[in-house]
């Protein structure tokens, strides 16, 4: 099973289109607003509005053996510890191995912006290339 953080995930077709190729079923998360697939491997899973409330559906979902597609680093944690695999919208891989560090990172910056409130920080632009990287770590994860 996919399970996808949705609501602002840049790569649902792709998702869409390598689940097909592997026949897996993908469970797309979201607060709303998203329309449904015809495709029938693709469930939308509509939850409550609030914060967060889409990682916990996924969090108490997702197990060993699935994947979960996300860029929520603390989601990430969670099903890596339940067994779960994570790919982010990148095609960066987090596991057991690698999740700590990155969480540490993640504070970390969270800090920095915190203590500077002129920080104009901002992640780089989503491209072509992160999006082939995207297919790629799936491709692999599902193999």
């Amino acid at each position: 099973m996919i399970y996808v953080d949705a609501d602002a995930c840049p790569v649902k077709a792709e998702v869409e289109a390598v689940a097909t190729r592997h026949q897996v079923q993908v469970k797309m998360v979201c607060n709303g607003g998203l329309r449904p697939s015809a495709n029938p491997l693709v469930d939308m899973v509509f939850v409550d509005q609030g914060a967060d409330v889409a990682d916990m559906w996924i969090a108490d979902h997702a197990g060993a053996g699935d994947v979960v597609i996300t860029g929520d680093i603390p989601l990430a944690a969670r099903v890596i510890e339940g067994g779960a695999r994570v790919v982010k919208h990148d095609g960066t891989v987090l596991n057991d191995r690698n999740i700590g560090q990155v969480l540490a990172t993640r504070d970390l910056m969270q800090d920095i912006r915190a203590s500077d409130p002129f920080h104009q920080g901002g992640g780089k632009a989503f491209s072509k290339a992160d999006r082939s990287r995207f297919k790629d770590a799936l491709d692999r994860a599902l193999r």
